[in-house]
């Protein structure tokens, strides 16, 4: 294997990372722990991991944990507009991880910083998306050689690699570090919900009490935004497809209606659903002058750009480049935040770390389990083992002096017999 050299920005910004990263280890009690498990007991010795993820502080302290574990680290970026040119200078320098990501890259260049950190012929892969495992699929499998596992962090990145397995396409087995517990009911709800909003008002500065606030997608990150927009006094606006979430939305107290019914009446719309076309042209001239648009799900197409651009006579960059304003024909001004890329990433800076804490354990403890135990698993997608998710959520509460109780032999009994009645 030749020789790897790192592809990022500017290499005179790490003092500047390095003091981010060890701000955002404050936060991250969970890591500390597994960190200092790691250095003593090497579950990754030896293996090397190419690893696609939001290149933030955050994942710059699950970085520093899998080279303590004994991990060869190669890191790209899943998302461009997230990548935190700072962070990738300060994992170069500091912790002589290698880095393949830069704030901003292009199509192209994206690409070529995912075949960088496969150069490095991974035992493991850690996807943000499953574009690492696709590429690997379809142009790199001469790498399925060498690969063991792997696992997957997003909702969008399972649902690829689900439908992978069930064509029989998939080639390794990899664990869905979403389905935990302690990853999407935490980092999905609390984590997207808190970041999205932020990203929002960084991007916009404009006051949410009194608008009209469409959430396209009632899972676990648009309740998060649905509850914060919500709280801050926005008149919350749901569209959904699955008419189970569509009620537990309007027993929560949101307005649901179709996409079509909602979009005049819009302010913002955000969409958070893990599918393509959810504003199309169907949608675009319905939105009212003055509407803003954004995207939390992770890729940028739940926002159709070309046909918002199609349908546009104007359009240029504001507020400081990251919202661009379309003129429609009609005149109307209708404004994308982000490149229509995640808006927590791409105006903010993603999830805060207490979040990140938790779901990067996951990612920690599901690669060490993966190492341990692959020549048992299929070639399928797994869910986090629930043993896994009960330490990280123990470790987190003992983290926050947070006690609970025990179950006393007698209620250990009950709840194993059958034969106590009424």
């Amino acid at each position: 294997m030749p020789t790897l050299t790192s592809d990022i920005t500017n290499p005179a910004l790490a003092s500047k990372g390095l003091d981010r990263i060890e701000w955002a280890f404050r936060e991250m009690p969970v890591l500390q722990q597994i960190l200092a498990r790691f250095e003593k007991d090497q579950p990754l010795k030896g293996l090397r991991m190419a690893c696609c993820l939001h290149v933030t502080t955050e994942t710059a302290n699950l970085a520093r944990v899998l080279k303590a574990g004994g991990a060869e680290v190669a890191l790209c970026a899943s998302n461009p507009l997230s990548t935190q040119d700072d962070v990738c200078a300060s994992l170069v320098q500091d912790f002589g991880i290698l880095v393949f990501a830069r704030h901003g890259a292009d199509r192209d260049q994206y690409y070529r910083h995912i075949n960088g950190a496969l150069d490095i012929e991974p035992h493991l892969t850690m996807d943000d998306g499953a574009d690492t495992v696709t590429v690997v699929h379809t142009e790199r499998r001469n790498l399925l050689e060498t690969i063991i596992g792997g696992t997957e962090e997003t909702t969008t990145g399972v649902i690829r690699l689900r439908q992978m397995a069930a064509e029989g396409a998939l080639a390794y087995p990899i664990v869905a570090v979403n389905d935990a517990l302690t990853k999407h009911l935490f980092d999905n709800r609390y984590g997207t919900g808190q970041s999205t909003i932020d990203g929002l008002l960084r991007a916009t500065n404009i006051l949410l009490a009194g608008k009209t606030f469409v959430v396209a997608g009632y899972g676990w990150c648009g309740r998060g935004v649905a509850s914060r927009a919500k709280g801050l006094g926005a008149h919350v606006v749901v569209t959904e497809i699955n008419p189970v979430r569509a009620l537990e939305a309007t027993l929560d107290g949101f307005q649901v209606m179709t996409m079509e019914e909602a979009a005049p009446l819009a302010d913002f719309v955000v969409t958070l659903t893990g599918n393509r076309d959810i504003i199309d042209n169907r949608h675009i001239p319905l939105l009212k002058n003055g509407c803003i648009v954004a995207n939390s799900g992770h890729f940028d197409n739940e926002i159709d750009i070309p046909a918002l651009r199609a349908a546009s006579t104007n359009e240029r960059l504001v507020r400081g480049g990251i919202m661009q304003e379309f003129t429609m024909q009609d005149g109307r001004l209708i404004y994308l935040v982000g490149e229509g890329r995640l808006v927590n990433l791409a105006a903010a800076e993603g999830h805060p770390a207490a979040v990140m804490d938790m779901s990067f354990a996951n990612q920690a403890l599901c690669s060490a389990y993966m190492a341990k135990e692959y020549q048992t698993l299929d070639k399928t997608v797994y869910s986090v083992p629930e043993a896994i998710d009960a330490e990280i959520a123990t470790l987190k509460l003992a983290s926050m002096g947070i006690d609970i109780d025990k179950l006393t032999p007698a209620q250990v009994e009950y709840l194993h017999s059958w034969q106590h009645g009424t």
